[in-house]
């Protein structure tokens, strides 16, 4: 069975990439098509236009994220396979306008994540693979929810399309896809370990991976990351007002970043229960 790390781009599956090499290692790229958040370095961005197979512009994630992704491929010595899916643009806009994903509708997850996965692993692997996961020794109940997804071999099927019917619409298939592994938690690593590893090495990392407005983010959270990317978190104000619709229940981005902090916020007011949970 081929081994694949699915990386998020973060310290814990970076850790997991150095520590547990695989057959492959995937990453998936969330873009934006918004020319205001283009990004400023050309020749970074022609590397990643060439990686992932079409212009890149820029991200929704932090920056330095892109950075993360080329520093770790040079310390594991392998390469890093990067993927793509549709664009957050192109992701909330559909036939009727545009339309946000939530906290119980993540078809931006689906989209610009585990598609992107799948048809990789369609076009290279095309069978049951073991899928390593960057969670740590005290995420037991996350991995719990994973294995209780597979069959009596421990395989998660999943749906992929396979053709057309006669009447144009997709033809959908469930096949055996993967066996989720959790190589951390079997070896009893935690936060502080992770931490303590990456202190003398030569990759930078983004203050938090996965996009800079993402609604699993607690509201605190969000004000501190719409003072630290005022221009992203501005993307998704205006995605609430084209919309005409809330990416959290009861509050609006735009109010969010206007709040008055009373106080100052600190790097370590935040864990990474508030980074969102799109990383795998």
């Amino acid at each position: 069975m081929k081994t694949v790390n699915s990386l998020s781009g973060g310290m814990t599956s970076s850790y997991m990439a150095v520590h547990y090499p695989a057959d492959y290692n995937i990453f998936a790229l969330v873009t934006t098509d918004d020319q205001k958040l283009k990004f400023k370095d050309e020749a970074v961005r022609q590397i990643v236009s060439d990686r992932i197979g079409r212009e890149f512009i820029g991200t929704l994630e932090e920056d330095t994220i892109i950075y993360t992704m080329l520093d770790l491929e040079q310390m594991i010595g392998k390469e890093i396979n990067w993927v793509s899916g549709w664009s957050f643009d192109r992701t909330i806009t559909n036939s009727k306008g545009y339309f946000l994903p939530n906290v119980f509708n993540r078809f931006c997850t689906y989209r610009m994540k585990l598609v992107p996965i799948q048809n990789f692993w369609r076009e290279n692997i095309n069978e049951p693979i073991e899928m390593r996961i960057g969670f740590r020794a005290n995420e037991l109940n996350r991995a719990n929810r994973m294995i209780e997804r597979g069959d009596e071999n421990g395989i998660i099927w999943e749906k992929f399309v396979v053709g057309k019917r006669k009447d144009g619409k997709n033809k959908w298939q469930k096949m055996p896809y993967q066996k989720p592994r959790f190589p951390l938690i079997e070896d009893g690593i935690f936060k502080d370990q992770v931490h303590e590893f990456w202190k003398d090495k030569p990759v930078r990392f983004a203050y938090m991976n996965n996009c800079v407005g993402c609604f699993h983010r607690n509201e605190l959270l969000l004000k501190h990351m719409s003072d630290r990317h005022p221009e992203k978190f501005n993307w998704f104000i205006e995605a609430e007002e084209k919309a005409n619709g809330c990416w959290k229940k009861g509050v609006k981005f735009k109010e969010i970043a206007e709040w008055k902090t009373q106080t100052q916020l600190f790097d370590n007011d935040f864990n990474s229960c508030d980074s969102g949970y799109c990383g795998l």
